[in-house]
């Protein structure tokens, strides 16, 4: 079957904004929640234990992530039998109305257990319609444009996840700015959740004014949709191949090169690098600015010279620069830090024969002692969110566990002792302002997000031209989500612990550095070389 009748540029434009509108506005709903997760914390859980709160606000962060890849499935279904436009209208309506509802969610002290129930049910809501979101607009605006525009054209798609994070950050410094500390702790934090009603309403109407996908309209009057996309997807061995082909061949690495360049790099300069939360912010705002239309230049390139090697070479170069790249943030950034972890090397004293903090201690010892394995990794702990650097060395006697730096030792786990012993050697407690080199932090930041839309700027044309229009909604939504919500969603977590465990905070880099490189070995073996032609078309790959 043949593309539809070639739409005019007046049209195109109004099929890519609207698209592209909606699934902005949605990626800030998703967003936002991540940066207020602190704030919310104390007011939605109970605090009788501060830590444990925080963890369980940011567990329901990782609900929205966990739950997409089911959003994906179930709207996906939904987008194939029903059609592109009531699916994708329904998941922007379900996206906005969590949101709103979140910033008027009671507090713990007024409702109790309800408020974090309620919180959960929401973000539960808000991740199932991202998992049908994605997958609706790159397919609807795909299945419009012509097959020599479509990489440029979802690029605009593509782009929309950096413009919700930046949209979401320079809404809460605004809103941080026109208020104390104190009112935005209790209440101003609500205000980007509710004033997200104004992007709802605009998502809506102009959503409402597009017109079915014209592949999904001639398949509905060839009788040839799919009586069961799901079943069809996942039961048949030629579809599923490609599922698994798209997920270990380009989106796990896509999701990890995502989550790395435009999130864990902003953890990474408020913990590691000691920058105050506003500078980052502000920084990050910058240059995902600069660095954002690189999204639409790479699905444009890969319109004249193919999809696939420009993903390939994005996970490649995210693998062997992000070591670099890391530290020259930590040299520009913090250089005081980082010149005392080369001079002035700090040391814990343990045995770590058996595990990190699991002693290889006499009995005797351990049953005296029962705190060791605690104090261990308090320590370990502490010195990784003050971005210290540290290195395993033998016990003392008499010691389970001691730090060392500049010829000072601490005994035990003493948080203000070893603060103090860190200042004495040349340790800065936070960023020197003065002494930001704001220009280099930029342009690495740029870089990084140049990086970032190599591998997703054209992933959107690609996975569209790699499955059969029948399935296509389900088939794609489930592997990018895969990607993206779990390989992805779980790099800040597991790159703070691999910093943790291994004493170093660049030791976090390890698990990005690897998923890229595999997917990126996997890709080059396994995926299709997919071309900018007709995807109105039973065959598969």
């Amino acid at each position: 079957m043949g593309e539809n009748k070639v739409l005019s540029r007046h049209e195109e434009r109004q099929v890519v904004i609207a698209s592209t509108l909606g699934t902005l506005f949605e990626w800030y709903d998703f967003f936002i929640y991540g940066a207020l997760a602190v704030f919310m914390s104390q007011v939605l859980f109970p605090q009788d234990n501060p830590t444990v709160s925080l963890l369980a606000a940011l567990g329901a962060l990782a609900v929205g992530f966990i739950i997409r890849p089911l959003g994906a499935v179930v709207f996906g279904y939904l987008g194939d039998r029903l059609g592109r436009k009531v699916t994708f209208l329904t998941t922007v309506v379900m996206m906005g109305g969590a949101t709103v509802l979140i910033g008027c969610l009671p507090t713990y002290e007024s409702a109790g257990h309800l408020s974090w129930i309620l919180l959960l049910t929401l973000r539960v809501i808000q991740g199932l319609a991202v998992g049908g979101e994605y997958g609706g607009a790159v397919i609807y605006v795909a299945e419009h444009c012509e097959p020599r525009r479509r990489g440029l054209l979802t690029g605009w798609i593509q782009i929309t996840s950096s413009a919700g994070l930046i949209l979401s950050l320079a809404v809460i410094l605004i809103t941080q700015a026109s208020m104390t500390t104190e009112d935005f702790r209790q209440w101003g934090w609500r205000m980007p959740f509710i004033l997200s009603v104004v992007m709802l309403v605009i998502s809506i109407y102009v959503r409402a004014k597009l017109h079915e996908s014209p592949v999904f309209t001639r398949m509905k009057q060839q009788n040839r949709l799919s009586r069961n996309p799901v079943k069809e997807t996942f039961g048949q061995w030629s579809s599923m191949r490609l599922v698994l082909i798209a997920l270990v061949g380009v989106t796990a690495g896509q999701g990890a090169t995502y989550f790395t360049g435009q999130f864990y790099v902003m953890i990474f300069l408020q913990q590691a690098v000691q920058i105050s939360q506003t500078t980052v912010y502000q920084l990050v705002m910058i240059a995902f600015l600069i660095g954002a239309p690189t999204f639409v230049l790479f699905g444009w390139l890969s319109d004249r010279i193919g999809r696939k090697w420009i993903m390939m070479a994005g996970l490649f170069l995210a693998a062997v620069s992000y070591h670099a790249m890391f530290g020259a943030l930590l040299n520009a950034g913090n250089p005081a830090l980082a010149e005392a972890m080369k001079t002035t090397p700090v040391r814990i004293h343990a045995d770590t024969r058996a595990n990190n903090c699991e002693f290889g201690l006499q009995a005797s010892l351990l049953s005296a002692h029962p705190d060791h394995k605690k104090s261990c990794v308090q320590a370990k702990k502490f010195l990784v969110s003050q971005g210290v650097n540290f290195e395993y060395a033998p016990p003392l006697a008499d010691q389970a566990i001691a730090m060392s730096v500049g010829g000072q030792v601490v005994n035990g786990f003493d948080p203000k002792a070893y603060g103090e012993a860190l200042t004495k050697a040349g340790y800065p407690k936070k960023a020197d302002p003065a002494r930001i080199d704001r220009l280099t932090i930029i342009a690495i930041l740029v870089l990084m997000t140049a990086m970032v839309a190599m591998v997703y700027g054209p992933v959107a044309s690609y996975l569209v031209e790699l499955f059969p229009a029948r399935i296509r909604y389900t088939a794609l939504s489930f592997p990018y989500h895969i990607g993206a919500g779990i390989f992805g969603g779980i790099v800040p977590f597991t790159a703070t612990y691999l910093a943790q465990s291994s004493g170093n905070i660049f030791g976090g880099l390890m698990y990005p550095v690897v998923v890229t490189a595999v997917v990126g070995i996997l890709g080059c073996i396994l995926l299709p070389n997919t071309k900018a032609t007709a995807i109105d078309e039973e065959a598969v790959h």
